[in-house]
């Protein structure tokens, strides 16, 4: 039996950096992720280990922040793990992804990307060719509706009136 790499082993604990890859993967354009899969050379072997599929999660809020937690409602999210072997891993890795709603290609394919991240000679490739440049984007586009939502601002000031 061969090896296998989780992702959370994969940078040697470093939670924030996973969480870091796996929310620009998860938000990421779905069709601009498959663009660059379809580029992806050279393609491991990817295996299906669960999914994709689409279900329901309870989201939980707190009052003020910090108070009591209550149900705020459903969300639909989809979820997908991935085998990847073969070349051009050094070992078998396992990726996975839960995004919001139900693009089951979305989910399949930020898997592949996360298990490609768990292999630490690829590491630094996926990181310079996908996730830096999917943050720029989103980075652009944050600049973008921030520059959007501040061109409708409003000032609003009030005139004081002389009483004679």
């Amino acid at each position: 039996m061969t090896s296998q790499t989780l992702p959370t082993e994969a940078v040697g604990g470093d939670a924030a950096a996973r969480q870091r890859w796996m929310r620009t993967l998860a938000a990421a354009d779905p069709d601009t992720l498959a663009a660059v899969w379809e580029g992806w050379q050279p393609k491991p072997t990817v295996q299906a280990i669960r999914g994709p599929e689409a279900g329901l999660v309870m989201v939980r809020a707190r009052i003020g922040g910090g108070g009591e937690r209550f149900n705020l409602g459903e969300a639909t999210v989809t979820r997908a793990t991935v085998r990847l072997y073969g070349e051009p891993l050094a070992a078998d890795t396992v990726g996975t992804c839960y995004v919001l709603g139900t693009d089951l290609e979305h989910a399949r394919i930020a898997a592949i990307f996360d298990g490609l991240l768990a292999d630490a000679g690829l590491r630094e490739r996926v990181l310079a060719e996908v996730i830096e440049p999917l943050e720029q984007t989103r980075a652009e586009l944050d600049q973008l509706r921030s520059a959007e939502a501040r061109s409708t601002v409003v000032d609003f000031f009030s005139v004081a009136r002389e009483h004679g």
